[in-house]
């Protein structure tokens, strides 16, 4: 798979720009309705994706390896589903056409998250969510 192809497999959802907490006792994994900085809560994609990880040191480049490394990857993921060996969703942008359909599909952030700003990390207990398809 070429980069351009990866590349294409997201489908836009912002999960995986979402600020999530860990037990460290139990490696539990917990989400919040925290943006990144870098993630536009409108479009649900990064306002500066080619420089991400020199305003973000913590982003995480998503390869095959890493995927398979990273429970926290939202189950509707495709780069997960790729790399689980499952189809794409009906509502994934690349098999209906259109980008919209993962927001229309509700499984995006629009509408549901706020950015970081000035928020602290020890705030961060008072945002935990539950997604759709997360067992948390």
């Amino acid at each position: 798979m070429t980069s351009e192809e990866w590349e294409s497999l997201c489908d836009g959802c912002g999960r995986c720009c979402l600020n999530k907490l860990e037990d460290w006792d139990t490696g539990e994994i917990y989400w919040t309705d925290i943006a990144c900085s870098q993630l536009d809560c409108e479009t649900c994609r990064c306002k500066s994706y080619e420089n991400r990880f020199e305003i973000v040191p913590d982003c995480i480049d998503l390869t095959l390896e890493k995927v398979e490394e990273l429970p926290w990857l939202p189950p509707t993921c495709a780069y997960r589903l790729i790399g689980e060996r499952k189809d794409l969703p009906d509502w994934h942008p690349l098999v209906t056409g259109r980008p919209e359909s993962v927001h229309e599909a509700g499984v995006s952030v629009r509408g549901r998250i706020e950015p970081e700003g000035d928020l602290k990390p020890e705030d961060y207990e008072d945002h935990l969510v539950y997604w759709p398809g997360e067992d948390v």
